[in-house]
């Protein structure tokens, strides 16, 4: 799974690395939680160009009566996307990437669970396959909110947990985000290919303290590292 993660890459290396028209405005995050504001790429059906829009983290469907329904549905599973009733219709039409410096899982000890911090090889940016929905309350006011799709760990990941984030490769941004309107059979059969296990390679990862345990915590002391 992937339940916190963190942004710290510079707008202006944002704005660069997914060819975004303008740097987006934010602030450094180390240990962004379920429920809070994240940035996504996302498509513009209006200039066919990729923007950045801010949602919650954890998806509520259109048709849920209760926007509490978001805190459970931070993650999908990649072999239900296509077909499960709360993704389908985002996997359809509103595909996005989000952007990370690096995400934390905890591993199963004797005496606990230990916190990971996993980043990009190159330090770099990771992009998760997600989707994005918008919801309208009872007083016509609108939510939108997002998930990160998960699937098999690699074979480095897997000394952690068995569920990671998809990353995707960046010759398949293009692809995953499509033009916003792309739901035919044919194209839609294709996207599943795409959420596989990233190439462990191209990942690192390392133990930290248990100070990113509370969500409330928050600054570099999240990422630093402490003895294996």
């Amino acid at each position: 799974m992937c339940g916190r993660f963190t942004l710290f890459a510079s707008p202006e290396q944002l704005a660069e690395a997914f060819d975004l028209p303008e740097p987006p405005i934010l602030a450094p995050r180390f240990n962004i939680a379920p429920t809070q504001p994240v940035g996504i790429v996302r498509m513009d059906p209006a200039t066919q160009q990729r923007m950045w829009a801010l949602t919650l983290w954890g998806l509520i469907p259109s048709w849920s009566k209760d926007p509490s329904m978001g805190a459970r549905m931070i993650n999908a599973r990649a072999e239900g996307v296509p077909d499960k009733p709360s993704f389908r219709a985002a996997f359809k039409r509103r595909r996005c990437i989000v952007p990370s410096s690096g995400f934390y899982e905890w591993r199963q000890v004797e005496k606990g669970k230990e916190p990971y911090f996993i980043a990009p090889a190159d330090d770099g940016v990771f992009a998760f396959a997600g989707l994005w929905e918008t919801w309208t309350g009872p007083d016509g006011g609108e939510l939108q909110s997002c998930t990160i799709i998960t699937t098999d760990a690699n074979e480095v990941m897997s000394t952690i947990h068995n569920r990671m984030p998809v990353i995707l490769e960046e010759d398949d941004w293009g692809e995953w985000l499509g033009t916003g309107s792309e739901d035919t059979p044919a194209y839609l059969g294709k996207l599943p290919h795409l959420l596989r296990p990233y190439d462990g390679k191209k990942m690192k990862l390392r133990p930290v303290s248990t100070y990113v345990n509370s969500p409330r915590n928050e600054g570099e002391k999240c990422i630093e590292p402490v003895p294996a």
